[in-house]
């Protein structure tokens, strides 16, 4: 059985695509299921309160094992990799782990999401480690609002300096992930923009999806793309640009003034299955192939099972050479109001 050591240091480049002809170009990796925010539509504190039973650190892969999948996983095509939660800044060692993932062969962008409230101590250990870039969760620029959708656990001030202190020390371009629910903090976006304005900071609107099964989702309390759109044109003129990469998932607008960048993300009224490329592994070893899944592959069975990294490349090879996934394309209002598809939640395997 060859070691996680040897593993790391070669990657044998052999793309694959799914049954749709979808490349696998992108890695998601959830360190743990912890979060110290209880926004209502991921985590709320009604279900997640202090007795709460979250991962042990036994039923998470070790860094050991997230290596051994990335490794695979970029032998098959991969070049992207993002760390994910819950909250990645709760492991306390993760810059470690980020030493050793900037280092696999293929891997060419390396980000992290967050919710920002402990980027100000983390930011230059981050960069220091070699993360590349950093996208922070934050629904609101409004203090109270924002503090409702963290579930009374943000602080917006601290955020703030968190995303000014990774933006000093080069964790850019730095992008706003801002999920946009119709009355409750769809009002409050202009004034977002306005402070990104100019920055160099990219904000990204996210309509308001039926991901897990815990955020009482409907239909009616999506805003679309398309209405915002209209919305922010009516006070700053703005152009559509190229994507960046095949399988981008934001269309992306500039201000004609060139005071930056917005990204529309519109999984619901403007789905966008047919490129996507990305593999989603979560912090107890399952790997899922939708952020709609309902089921996933066990791979830390395999993992403590004594699998090669030959058998480990097959398992995820298999995996994505069977992919059929669609489900924004195939959603019904009807269906993902009612839960009728039981889905993982989104603090399980990220976003």
């Amino acid at each position: 059985m060859s070691s996680y050591l040897d593993t790391e240091k070669r990657s044998v480049s052999r793309p694959i695509a799914d049954a749709m002809g979808r490349p696998l170009h992108d890695l998601r990796i959830s360190l743990l299921d912890q979060c110290n925010f209880r926004c209502p539509y991921c985590m709320p504190e009604a279900k997640f309160h202090a007795d709460y039973e979250f991962l042990k650190r036994h039923q998470r892969l070790t860094y050991d094992e997230i290596i051994r999948v990335a490794t695979s996983a970029c032998s098959l095509g991969v070049s992207k990799i993002r760390l994910t939660g819950g909250e990645p800044l709760l492991d306390k060692n993760i810059c470690d782990l980020i030493e050793r993932i900037v280092k696999l062969s293929g891997v060419d962008d390396l980000a992290l999401t967050t919710n920002g409230i402990l980027l100000s101590s983390y930011a230059e250990k981050l960069a220091a480690a070699g993360l590349h870039r950093v996208t922070v969760s934050l629904d609101s620029i409004d203090k109270n609002i924002f503090r409702k959708m963290s579930g009374g656990k943000g602080d917006l001030e601290k955020v703030l300096a968190g995303i000014k202190a990774a933006e000093n020390i080069g964790l850019g371009p730095i992008k706003i992930n801002v999920v946009v629910q119709k009355a409750v903090n769809d009002h409050t976006i202009l004034d977002l923009l306005e402070y990104f304005r100019g920055t160099g900071t990219i904000v990204r609107l996210i309509e308001f999806m039926d991901v897990g099964n815990r955020n009482g989702w409907q239909m009616n309390q999506v805003v679309p793309s398309h209405v915002l759109l209209e919305s922010i044109q009516k006070r700053w003129a703005l152009q559509p640009i190229d994507q960046n990469y095949t399988g981008e998932v934001a269309r992306r607008y500039e201000y004609v003034d060139g005071s930056g960048e917005i990204g529309f993300i519109s999984s619901v009224t403007e789905p966008f299955c047919g490129d996507c490329s990305r593999a989603r592994l979560s912090a107890d070893g399952m790997l899922y192939t939708c952020l709609f899944a309902n089921q996933g592959t066990d791979l830390r069975e395999s993992l403590r099972n004594g699998a090669d990294d030959d058998e480990l490349r097959d398992i995820l090879s298999r995996i994505w050479l069977q992919r059929a996934d669609r489900y924004s394309e195939l959603r019904r209002p009807e269906v993902a109001e009612h839960h009728v598809l039981r889905k993982v939640e989104m603090y399980r395997m990220g976003g």
